[in-house]
This record gives C-alpha cells, structure tokens and sequence, in this order.
C-alpha cells in the first residue's frame, strides 16, 4: 500500500523533515505562550490546508476549538481523525459547525460564542480553473473578497489577539482571476491592520491537497482512468504538515500588516512530469504515454486487472491565467530574510484606507449584479484596483481538460 506522506517527502519535497523544523523549534516557547489555553475560531478548516493548521496549533493545547466548513463530510473526517490519532489532543471545547460563514446563523454563533482570542480564514475559491466564466468568477469573488471583507469588518467590533487570512503566491504580480482576488484579499485585510493584529500567508503548492492534480491520482487510480498531466509546468511544493505550520507560524508570530513566504530557492522546483513517473513508479508500473486523453482512455478502458503499465495523456499547458513560473515576491516589496530561518517577511505590504476597499467593494458588487455583466468587465474593474493585474486569456479553461 502506498504511504503519501513518505512519497511527498521522498518524491515531491525532497527532504526528510520539515522545512520550518528549525523555525518551530526556535519558537516553540513563544508558541505555546500564545497557543496554551487559547480560544481558537478556524473557518474552512476541514480543507487540506485548514486542517494542518488545526493540528498544528492542537500541538500547543488551546482551551477552546470552534471548527467552521461549508463541507459535512470533510468536519467529520477531521473530527474522527483527530480522535483517532494516537497521542493527539483535543480540547473539551470542541464544537464544528457545517454552515458558511457568510450565513446568519454564523454571526448569531460568533456574537455568543466569541470573542475568540485567535481567528483564522481558510475559506476560499483556489482553483485557476475557478474562472472560466462570469458565473464562476462571480462566486469566486464573493467569497474571496465580498464576504471576507464583511467577515473582517465584524470581527473587527470584537477583535482577536491574532488574525489570520490565507494567501497565495499567485497573489504575487497576478495573471489570474483567483490570484488577483487573493491580492485583493490582501490589501483588503491590511486596511484593518492597524486596529487588530492581521497577517497572511503566501506559499507554494500543497502537495496532495484536496482536489489537486497529484490528489487526481488517487482518484483515477481507484477508478481505472489515465492521468493527464502538463510537461512544461514546475512548482514549488510544500507537504499538507508544512502548509499547517506556515500558517500557525504566520498567525502567530507575525507583526500586524506582515504576508510571510517559505524561502523556497530555484533548485527545489519539481515537475509534474517528474512526480507523476516517481508516483506509478512507487505502484510497481511504468507510465505509458499518449499524446490525446482519447487513445489514453482508450487504453485504460481494455487494460488488465493486474497491468504494470498505466496511461499518462502528457500536453503543454495552454489555459487562461496560467503563470509559467512561480514567485512569491515582487521587486517593490521590502523582504526580511533575517528573522527566521525558512520563512521571509514582506515588510511593506499596501496600507490603503477602510474607505478605498469600501469604494472597491461597492464596484465589485456592483458590476457583478449586471444582468448584462461579462468576464472582460469583471477583470476591468479588478485591474482598476490592482494595475499590476494582467491577466492571460487563452479562451481556454482547466474543465475542458480531463
């Protein structure tokens, strides 16, 4: 059977512990400090990087954990994996609640059960192929920017000792819809650092995480369908432990206004070609190449039960917003490389005015209730906001791809 975890850190991240280990270790008393008989609010923390984050900060036994998910079923796998796991803490307040946190019922629920000393935003829309059209792009900027903004204007009436909204590096001189409204997010949330401490993160792709192109594997494998996968596209890749510990360190750690990166160098970028040969090579199989997902299906239609060769459709990406390489950084912001060992701080990240976003977020709003409304207007009124917004259009979407 094959073990994830040991393939992560053997063929994806190359290393055998992780990459903030020194950092966790430095910080561990300031840690537990912060952490040690906290209540914790988490919302979208049953996705992969949210429940890192959970089990991360559980490591430091915070007195209270509120667990909100849109998703039933991901708030019970968390539940049952974390009392399931042998040595693992629990506090006795330990609530989950299925509901969005753009709902009613979740304000009534933070107006009595708050306020929370530490809070942390991993509800997002983090698919490149969450764009495809005005439909999609709408619900992505809703819950990305419009609702998060609603969030952190409440919160702001009750504000927490640390506040924590996840990032992306697509955020980083963006092409895309969901990096741009991740960029967005940013200057969004740092309009209110100056009355509560408010950091995010950027980093890299979270390996195996739910709904990923390497997470596919798994699921084609158990359904007997090819992979499908990009020759020309390398990333940077952190395991879903890694993505967790960012996070908390992030969170907890940071000044008000800070974005933090994992110092990630040039030599640790990895293929998906690469992974997706080392992965069928872990199964005892040799990939089989195509060259169109037809002849690949195909194949996997009529091959044997006991097969040692699997089908791989291999193509050159050629969809919207796809960023030929990654960076965490632009060339205007101030870094701090110092003060940890395997995280950078971005120093200088936009202050703009509580007014400014308003005025953004009324816009926004506006142009997407347009009966008429169009995905060319919806980037126009983005890139009002970020000028250094470009976005790639191809006409083509990820949902046209196996």
């Amino acid at each position: 059977m094959l073990n994830i975890n040991n393939f992560i850190l053997k063929n994806v991240i190359h290393r055998d512990q992780s990459f903030f280990f020194e950092d966790l270790s430095n910080f561990k008393n300031l840690l537990s400090e912060r952490l040690y008989k906290k209540s914790v609010l988490v919302i979208g923390g049953a996705g992969t990087i949210g429940s890192s984050y959970i089990r991360s900060v559980l490591k430091y036994k915070p007195a209270k954990l509120y667990v909100v998910d849109i998703s039933e079923n991901g708030l019970t796998e968390l539940t049952r994996d974390l009392r399931s796991t042998l040595g693992g803490y629990v506090p006795e307040d330990y609530k989950t609640y299925p509901i969005n946190f753009n709902d009613e019922v979740f304000y009534r629920m933070l107006a009595k059960e708050g306020p929370f000393d530490i809070v942390a935003n991993f509800s997002a829309h983090k698919h490149v192929r969450s764009e495809k059209d005005h439909y999609s792009i709408t619900a992505l900027l809703e819950n990305n920017v419009i609702r998060a903004e609603k969030f952190i204007r409440v919160l702001s009436q009750n504000p927490p000792q640390h506040f924590f909204c996840v990032s992306t590096d697509k955020a980083a001189n963006p092409v895309n819809i969901m990096g741009a409204s991740k960029k967005i997010m940013e200057e969004m949330i740092m309009a209110y650092a100056n009355s509560f401490p408010i950091t995010t993160a950027r980093f890299a792709n979270v390996a195996f995480s739910n709904g990923s192109l390497l997470d596919g594997f798994i699921q084609r494998l158990m359904k007997k369908q090819p992979f499908s996968v990009p020759t020309d596209v390398k990333r940077y890749f952190v395991s879903p432990d890694e993505s967790g510990q960012i996070c908390m360190m992030a969170c907890m750690l940071g000044q008000t206004g800070e974005i933090f990166f994992p110092k990630l160098e040039e030599h640790q970028l990895t293929s998906f070609k690469d992974i997706t040969e080392a992965f069928v090579k872990s199964l005892g199989m040799e990939v089989i190449p195509f060259d169109s997902e037809e002849k690949a299906k195909e194949y996997a239609a009529t091959m044997p039960h006991d097969t040692k060769y699997w089908p791989v459709h291999y193509f050159s990406s050629d969809t919207s917003g796809e960023k030929s390489f990654e960076e965490f950084f632009t060339d205007n912001e101030i870094l701090d490389l110092e003060s940890f060992n395997s995280l950078g701080v971005i120093k200088n990240a936009p202050r703009r005015s509580i007014s400014e976003i308003e005025t953004m977020i009324s816009k926004l709003t506006e142009v997407l209730a347009e009966p008429t409304v169009t995905k060319p207007a919806i980037v126009k009124v983005m890139a009002e906001f970020l000028p250094t917004f470009h976005h790639i259009e191809t006409g083509k979407n990820l949902d046209q791809k196996m």
